[in-house]
């Protein structure tokens, strides 16, 4: 299956650069966001070990967008103190 993905002109020119003669955009991304081959990790949870998984992180996401939202919040208010 393949997925298209959005990114600004700004990060495609970047990515372009960094890009090496012998790989493609997606061996690229890997590259540089150090992303497992999927045939390096294929197999290794079950399914109920993956959805755990996928739940745990969803859930420290969700905290951790809670701390942002607070501290864009106190940053603001401080600013508006002034």
């Amino acid at each position: 299956m393949v997925k298209t993905i959005r990114v600004s002109e700004e990060y495609h020119e970047w990515l372009l650069a960094h890009k090496r003669d012998d790989e493609t955009v997606e061996e690229t991304l890997r590259r540089m966001t150090r992303g497992p081959n999927p045939e390096d990790v294929a197999g290794l949870l079950t399914e109920e070990e993956a959805e755990t998984a996928k739940q745990a992180v969803e859930r420290v996401r969700t905290r951790d967008r809670g701390r942002l939202d607070e501290a864009r919040e106190a940053a603001e208010n401080a600013g508006q103190d002034r």
